[in-house]
């Protein structure tokens, strides 16, 4: 694994832990191992080994391949289709999706409660359709970078 893997992977092992709201030290102790330990995988200066890899897996509930950085899918859902959480998602994006998923409100059809396969199948189309429109919104109201940043005869901000 060469310098820029090792960074990727590092980048997205403080992300996801950031993610979850763990710190070094809550993250190295459901591994078992010392606050160093995390800061040198974050860093890139160590590279995680595999059984350690695998736990951090199933704590951030990613795919290994994802935080090895061989893939930009996150996860895969438990019927073997990709989960489209797209890389430019950001941490707000994912947890404003989370929120949308996980309401608690008992979903109806003409009165009646959905049974786990229906709501299974609303919820992939939610799914699709929330990261579309994320990704058009972001596309047509998203921040413009100032490319004149730093530009002193720059009066328009």
């Amino acid at each position: 694994m060469n310098s820029e893997e090792r960074k990727l992977m590092g980048l997205r092992i403080r992300s996801e832990r950031e993610l979850k709201g763990y710190s070094q030290d809550v993250l190295a102790e459901k591994l078992g191992m010392g606050r160093a330990n995390i800061a040198n995988y974050e860093s890139g200066r160590v590279i995680a080994p595999g059984n350690i890899l695998k736990e951090m897996s199933k704590l951030f509930d990613v795919d290994t391949d994802y935080i090895l950085g061989l893939s930009d899918v996150r996860r895969k859902s438990s019927n073997n289709k990709d989960e489209e959480i797209p890389a430019w998602a950001t941490k707000k994006d994912i947890r404003d999706f989370k929120q949308l998923l996980t309401d608690d409100q008992e979903l109806m059809f003409d009165g009646l409660p959905l049974d786990h396969a229906d709501k299974q199948r609303i919820n992939d189309v939610l799914t699709g359709l929330f990261w579309e429109a994320k990704r058009l919104n972001k596309e047509t109201y998203g921040r413009k970078k100032n490319t004149n940043k730093g530009n002193s005869d720059n009066t328009n901000e």
